[in-house]
């Protein structure tokens, strides 16, 4: 009997190297989806309902867009410089008027009353002046009237004094009647003396009487003049000629002075009224410059003047036209207009849209070169104007980018067209 011989199992069979060729296939297969396959979460979108913009090389110009309205250069306000009723109106708002020309006439019983009394009160005071200097003439007269018999009576007195004088030494005529002779001389002497002296005194008090009442009379003259100027007031006239835009009083309307009643528009040119946010007025400045558009052409405008006031979270400011206004412009229109901020200057720019809302201008969507899909990355945005953003970083003239709302991507990362 021979001796059994052991028999070899063998390892590789066709069954065990088929096993691990295959696998070696699923291992290499799924080493290759872990380094190399695309593993970023996807979404599919419809093209025609998203936005896509070229980035460009172009001029950035800081700006904003504001509303202007066109308003006259010069709008003279009218302001009742006295009170009273409205008895007559003699334009209504709409009209041109001239220089001078009338437009309220206003009624004031208390003024009428008042100017009387000053009339008067000055007539009163010329017919006193009048009087006094009268008065002093006739004095002056009187004077010289009692200066002249006084004169008169004194020349008596003394031939008569001195006649007599020898006659006493010679004993002819009595000493008491000589003294008598000589006091009698001596009072006419005195009395002329006294009758000068009170007449200076009655003129130099007549005199100042009467610089008083001229003072006085200059004075009422000077107020009845006010007077009358004021009630000339009650007749409101156009201090320029224009267009009365607006009248706002009816007859019969009472009014206090400083009230104001209407305005007159200087249509020998025209400015804009421009609104612009809070948020600015630190950079809004006279001499800045802005553009609208009308009838097919850009005109330039410039800050002239800013109200600092602020209301509603906006001021104002007023532009004119360098360069004269437009043909055809109307008060009262308004226009978009582009205020400048800046200088231009060289930028890459990408158009602005609602992806800014999503990302904060951090990223965005870029279409790659198939135009299949769009590829999430990462931006960074400088400077912002209403049509452009300035691209700092992370974008290239040429690059098409998602610019419409990103509210329905998601956290994707790729989206496929």
């Amino acid at each position: 009997m021979g001796m059994d011989r052991k028999i070899e199992k063998k390892r590789w069979t066709v069954r065990n190297i088929a096993l691990i060729s295959i696998g070696s296939m699923f291992g290499l297969f799924a080493l290759y989806n872990l380094i190399f396959a695309d593993n970023s979460s996807k979404l599919n979108v419809e093209k025609d309902k998203i936005t896509v913009s070229t980035v460009q090389k172009g001029n950035f110009t800081e700006y904003i867009s504001v509303t202007g309205v066109v308003q006259p250069l010069k709008t003279i306000y009218l302001d009742a410089r006295e009170g009273g009723y409205v008895s007559q109106k003699l334009r209504d708002g709409g009209v041109m008027i001239e220089k001078g020309d009338t437009i309220l006439r206003l009624e004031n019983d208390k003024m009428v009353m008042g100017f009387m009394q000053q009339e008067t009160e000055m007539y009163r005071l010329i017919n006193e002046s009048q009087s006094l200097r009268l008065s002093l003439r006739q004095n002056r007269f009187t004077l010289r009237k009692t200066l002249a018999d006084l004169d008169y009576r004194i020349d008596q007195a003394k031939d008569l004094y001195e006649r007599n004088k020898p006659l006493v030494q010679d004993k002819l005529v009595s000493e008491q009647e000589y003294m008598r002779l000589k006091r009698d001389y001596d009072q006419l002497v005195q009395q002329r003396q006294i009758e000068i002296e009170s007449q200076k005194f009655q003129e130099m008090n007549a005199q100042m009487q009467i610089t008083q009442l001229e003072g006085t009379l200059q004075r009422t003259q000077r107020n009845l003049s006010m007077l009358k100027s004021s009630l000339n007031n009650l007749y409101i006239t156009a201090p320029v000629g224009g267009l009365l835009s607006s009248i706002t009083v009816e007859v019969g309307a009472s009014i206090t002075a400083g009230d104001n009643i209407g305005q007159i528009d200087d249509l020998n040119g025209f400015k804009m009224r421009v609104g612009v946010d809070e948020h600015y007025l630190n950079r809004i400045f006279q001499g800045l410059k802005g553009e609208f558009d009308f009838n097919g052409k850009t005109h330039e405008l410039e800050i002239t003047k800013i109200y600092p006031e602020v209301n509603d979270g906006r001021f104002e400011v007023d532009m004119i036209f360098p360069k004269g206004h437009p043909d055809g412009i109307r008060r009262g229109q308004s226009s978009p207009i582009r205020l400048e901020l800046g200088k231009s200057s060289q930028a890459t720019l990408l158009a602005v849209g609602g992806f800014f809302t999503d990302t904060g201008g951090n990223w965005v969507f870029v279409v790659d070169g198939t135009g299949s899909r769009a590829v999430k990355r990462n931006i960074s945005l400088g400077r912002k104007n209403p049509e452009y953003f300035e691209v700092l970083e992370g974008l290239e003239p040429g690059d098409k980018v998602i610019t419409s709302s990103y509210e329905n991507f998601g956290d994707n990362e790729v989206l496929v067209f």
